[in-house]
């Protein structure tokens, strides 16, 4: 049986690509994780290391962990900082949706990302259909889609998309405030790869985007 990861390691899987999974560390250590079962070598130059599946699911629940107890404090905190870690805007959110130019390079830099993971894991290096974390990730997926093309999610005020997902496998449903901003998203997600159709919900009469990954 692997050892499991030292404090070390675990801080080198923590701080790897939200989307990519790609790691930063020592030569000892990213070997270490390759043992660990938790990274792989890539092996086409630059020969970079990824996390495996179960390096994505240990920093996924690293992630979702409580933050450790701390000692009662004698003076107000400080305002948090920004985790650094990216997160698709689904739609919806408590906070106001980001639109300025920091917010922008990071939805491009996620979607090159996430293009070279494609790229990385197809068997022919195609990027026009989603990848495996795209299909285990739908409405991140397919919310990075949407906003990487310029469309805005939805925030207090309705307007924008909302993505939801749906009982159907490998689908997530895109709501909007009118039947040209379903056909923008349905379009956008067409281009990246996704099957998309507008359907009606038969019992609100709602109108709605399924959309569902392509796999050929």
């Amino acid at each position: 049986m692997a050892r499991p990861p030292t404090a070390a390691q675990r801080r080198v899987v923590e701080a790897a690509d939200p989307v990519t999974g790609r790691l930063r560390g020592t030569e000892a250590q990213l070997t270490a994780l390759v043992r660990c079962g938790l990274a792989f070598r890539h092996p086409r130059p630059p020969h970079d290391h990824f996390l495996t599946p179960a390096g994505h699911r240990l920093r996924e629940a690293a992630a979702q962990a409580p933050p450790p107890a701390r000692a009662p404090a004698t003076t107000p905190p400080e305002p948090a900082a920004g985790s650094g870690v990216f997160a698709a805007r689904v739609g919806g959110e408590e906070d106001p949706p980001d639109t300025g130019p920091a917010r922008a390079r990071e939805v491009h830099s996620a979607w090159q990302g996430l293009l070279e993971l494609r790229r990385m894991t197809d068997p022919h290096g195609a990027t026009d259909r989603p990848c495996a974390w795209e299909r285990s990730h739908l409405v991140r997926a397919a919310a990075l889609a949407l906003e990487a093309d310029g469309h805005r999610p939805a925030g207090a005020d309705g307007d924008g998309y909302r993505v939801r997902a749906t009982p159907q496998p490998e689908a997530v449903a895109v709501y909007g405030p009118d039947g040209a901003v379903l056909r923008a998203c349905a379009a956008t997600l067409e281009r990246a790869g996704w099957q998309a159709g507008e359907y009606t919900e038969p019992r609100t009469g709602r109108r709605y985007v399924l959309a569902s990954p392509r796999r050929v």
